[in-house]
């Protein structure tokens, strides 16, 4: 049986398609306006570049806004794919099941941080009236479309790659105990889970913005950790069981959507201040209360589950 047969693939790669082809045809008129555009002058040509460029806006929010949404139909691809794929219980064990899935989930989480920023900045440039902002905003359009040409290749290589008769190992195996990072124990990456926290709220309170940028970027980190090895086994309640992945399944309400969302939210209004005063010297600081909102609703719903085991049994796991 080849992969590419399952609906939800044909479905996916087909409107991953669609998209690229959208954006390489924005990228003549970007190539353009980057090579043409001077706000100052009224000429022929700049008033026809201006009229493009409205149109070519239009097309990118439209594909960026897609490609964001389809990631998280690609996540659910994934779940469809763990009743396929031989030994695979969960996302955990198709994302395993060879060696490009993984760099692909991380890479396709990069691109929708940069999307965002993308968004972010093209909002700006529309406000500024005099599109102050158009350059950067497409000299950066241009790195994501080069990320996402990359990132179609490496989904090519992924998907082909998917073994349908050979048993993947799953989240019983590929997360244990052992992986913790820096040699810490359950108890210390949970201590060290809420001191970072606190301080990615203390400085996105202050404002900083590279100091909550590099703490935002550690506490993504630890997260990923501190969910996986420790939050994640009061939401199974079963202390063998570690994964990030098995709670966006019906059987724990989907609530993994709402922990891995309200974390990405909070992460990336945490560290866009940064990324977007190097691309446009324009310093940004009303993002960092979104920061704060998310960062903490992610890890009030991680505590919480804790906390209602220890209410209810008078003891950690």
């Amino acid at each position: 049986m080849n992969i590419f047969l399952l609906n939800d693939i044909i479905v996916f790669v087909f409107i991953e398609v669609i998209l690229v082809i959208l954006m390489l045809i924005s990228e003549y008129s970007v190539i353009k306006i980057l090579k043409n555009w001077n706000f100052s002058i009224t000429t022929s040509l700049q008033y026809s570049l201006e009229k493009r460029n409205y149109l070519v806006n239009t097309i990118i929010n439209f594909t960026i806004i897609c490609k964001i949404i389809l990631f998280f139909f690609f996540v659910k691809s994934l779940s469809e794919l763990s009743n396929v794929v031989p030994g695979a219980m969960c996302i955990a064990g198709v994302i395993g099941a060879n060696d490009y899935g993984e760099a692909l989930l991380l890479l396709k989480i990069f691109i929708v941080f940069m999307l965002g920023i993308w968004l972010i900045v093209n909002r700006l440039d529309i406000k500024s009236k005099k599109f102050i902002y158009i350059k950067p905003k497409y000299f950066f359009f241009n790195f994501i479309l080069f990320l996402i040409l990359f990132e179609i290749f490496f989904e090519v290589l992924y998907f082909v790659n998917v073994p349908l008769k050979v048993p993947v190992f799953c989240c019983s195996t590929l997360f244990k105990a052992d992986a913790l990072p820096f040699g810490l124990t359950q108890s210390n990456l949970a201590i060290t889970f809420y001191i970072i926290f606190i301080f990615t709220l203390i400085f996105s309170y202050l404002k900083k913005i590279v100091l909550s940028f590099l703490f935002n970027i550690l506490f993504l980190f630890i997260s990923y950790f501190s969910v996986t090895y420790f939050f994640s086994i009061y939401i199974y309640i079963l202390p063998n069981h570690q994964c990030p992945f098995c709670i966006l399944q019906k059987e724990y309400f989907y609530v993994g959507y709402f922990i891995w969302i309200s974390l990405f939210l909070g992460v990336f209004f945490g560290i866009s201040s940064y990324i977007i005063e190097s691309l446009i010297n324009k310093k940004i600081t009303n993002l960092f209360k979104y920061s704060i909102l998310f960062n903490t609703i992610f890890a009030l719903i991680c505590t919480y589950f804790v906390v209602i085991y220890y209410i209810k049994n008078g003891v950690f796991l």
